[in-house]
Parts: structure tokens; C-alpha cells; sequence
């Protein structure tokens, strides 16, 4: 079998997370607007992920933001905030700043 770029693919490559790290990985996914396929082949490549603005980022950003925000709501003090949600703004803000230069 080839791919669109004459590649043979025939090797399956897989591996196990835990939910918190599916949770984060899921997340990068929606945001980055690739597939979860190519999104890992580019990150265990140490490929450049590059984010291009188009409705499904934009549908991620926006499903994103909306689960921070709930997450916000949800706690009383700024103390409470946990390091995935902080990964998640993070992320949403590097995407954010890179689509703002473009």
C-alpha cells in the first residue's frame, strides 16, 4: 500500500497512555487541526507542527476554551488550577500568538 506520497505503509505502530495523557493529547489534536495520525507521526518525527487557521482550528480552539473555561468556573481560588489545565492554556495561547502573526 502507498500513501499520497508513494510511501509504503504497512507497519502499525501503537502504544498505551493513560486518560489524563489521552486527555492532553486529544486536546493538542483538536487544536493543531491535523489528524491524530499525522499529529503523532510529526511529533515522534520532532517534525514542526505547523498550524494553519481554518474552521476545524478554529472549532478546537473554540471547544478548547470552552472546557478552561468551565474548568475556571469550577474552581474557587486561582491556587486550585491543575498542570494539565495550565498545558492547555499554554497551548492555546502559542496557537494563538502564531495565528495572530500570520
Amino acid at each position: 500500500m502507498r500513501d499520497e506520497h508513494n510511501r509504503v505503509r504497512y507497519i502499525t505502530v501503537g502504544f498505551r497512555v493513560s486518560a489524563e495523557q489521552n486527555e492532553k493529547i486529544n486536546a493538542a489534536v483538536e487544536i493543531s487541526g491535523l489528524s491524530k495520525q499525522e499529529y503523532c507521526y510529526r511529533r515522534c518525527l520532532c517534525q514542526d507542527i505547523v498550524v494553519q487557521g481554518n474552521t476545524k482550528v478554529y472549532k478546537g480552539l473554540r471547544v478548547q476554551l470552552e472546557r478552561v473555561f468551565n474548568e475556571l468556573q469550577r474552581l474557587s481560588s486561582a491556587d486550585e488550577i491543575c498542570p494539565e489545565t495550565m498545558e492547555t492554556i499554554a497551548l492555546i495561547g502559542s496557537v494563538l500568538d502564531r495565528l495572530q502573526s500570520e
